[in-house]
């Protein structure tokens, strides 16, 4: 788990698979920590993706997770909490965890507006929705979703990066130097990740 910081009230989570993780999550996560009132961020791996897709092993995503969390100065972190929860990782299951062990801080989740659509898949979306403070910024050429709810932030739109794609372009030998941090990049040429990872998996 993320090792507590003196003082520290509001922390942003970030989950997501970061399979790997790419310069869209980073100046997400550096927009959110520049103008939102937080006190720390967590950049949240998931320990297995919970529509069952395939990913790199949860260490080697963690491990990723704290070196795109580096960059960002050091209200930001990465949180192992998924993987010391098991199993399929749910948001839900995350903030009670968390919520019950951090009763002195108040968590907000962080979230591209892309994964709004998907919102009414989540696991307790209504308890999420009902209990904690949802921020979702654009990512460039998704459609403007329905809130719900959700603060949006209609005059910025981060970067259209997506793992995907970066994944694609590592096992097929194309130039990725441009959508990964260089440290996550020589993390994932020196472990060899993603040489014949299939690109339809997230």
């Amino acid at each position: 788990m993320a090792t507590p910081v003196p003082g520290e009230r509001t922390v942003a989570l970030f989950g997501g698979s970061f399979n790997p993780p790419h310069m869209g999550h980073v100046l997400l996560c550096a927009y959110a920590l520049g103008t939102r009132p937080v006190d720390a961020l967590w950049l949240v791996p998931a320990f297995r993706h919970a529509f069952g897709k395939v990913l790199a092993p949860f260490e080697d995503r963690l491990e990723m997770c704290r070196l795109a969390a580096a960059l960002l100065g050091p209200r930001a972190v990465a949180s192992d909490v998924e993987g010391k929860l098991g199993g399929e990782s749910r948001t839900l299951v995350t903030l009670r965890h968390l919520r019950a062990a951090h009763p002195e801080r108040r968590f907000v989740l962080l979230v591209g507006s892309d994964v709004l659509s998907e919102r009414q898949a989540w696991f307790g979306w209504e308890e999420i929705a009902a209990t904690t403070e949802v921020w979702a910024v654009r990512r460039a050429g998704a459609p403007p979703p329905d809130p719900g709810g959700v603060a949006t932030e209609p005059s910025i739109e981060i970067p259209d990066v997506s793992s995907t794609e970066v994944r694609r372009r590592l096992a097929a030998d194309e130039p990725v130097g441009h959508l990964v941090p260089r440290t996550v990049l020589d993390y994932v040429r020196r472990r060899g990740l993603y040489r014949h990872h299939p690109a339809e998996n997230a």
